[in-house]
């Protein structure tokens, strides 16, 4: 984020990171985070690197992050700042909406931006067990669906309410 913004780093608040788009506030990284329920050494795809901040918390956790950023300035920047932490994520450039089905299955998949509806590749791209976790509504707020794969066609969703995200762009989003 711009160093201007460095004194409100560690409010509870979603501070803009460029392009347009935010880093989402601790709570809701946290929260996400929680949602997946994954352990150690289990692959994580994050859809919206962004700043880079959900994705070394993934990290830090001991998995095995893959994340995509469709702003070629956040990649860039987000991959250089993971990597002068010691992070070394699998990064991609591209639409997120399609997920990476080159690493799929995945054990979790994590959405950082708000989507119209719940993108069929992301859900095919789940091992069995695994959970999707992306906010879903319009653009002014959407409601938290925890997807999780129970069988080659069978998913279970739980909806939680109350988040606010940028919009997620691509083919099958906004």
């Amino acid at each position: 984020m711009d160093s201007a913004l460095w004194i409100r780093s560690y409010e509870d608040i979603a501070l803009p990171i460029g392009l347009d788009q935010t880093i989402s506030q601790p709570y809701t990284v946290a929260r996400q985070t929680e949602l997946l329920d994954l352990k150690a050494g289990q692959k994580v795809l994050e859809i919206g690197t962004g700043s880079g901040y959900q994705c070394a918390v993934l990290c830090e956790l001991g998995l095995n992050v893959y994340s995509i950023e469709r702003h070629r300035p956040l990649h860039e920047r987000s991959r250089e700042h993971l990597r002068e932490l010691g992070y070394r994520p699998m990064l991609k450039c591209d639409d997120g909406t399609l997920g990476w089905s080159a690493y799929a299955p995945y054990d979790g998949i994590v959405v950082t931006a708000g989507a119209p509806v719940v993108p069929e590749s992301l859900k095919s791209q789940l091992a069995p067990g695994g959970r999707l976790v992306i906010p879903v509504g319009d653009t002014s707020s959407q409601h938290m669906h925890v997807i999780t794969r129970l069988g080659e066609d069978d998913f279970q969703e739980e909806i939680l309410s109350g988040f606010k995200f940028v919009p997620l762009i691509g083919r099958e989003g906004w």
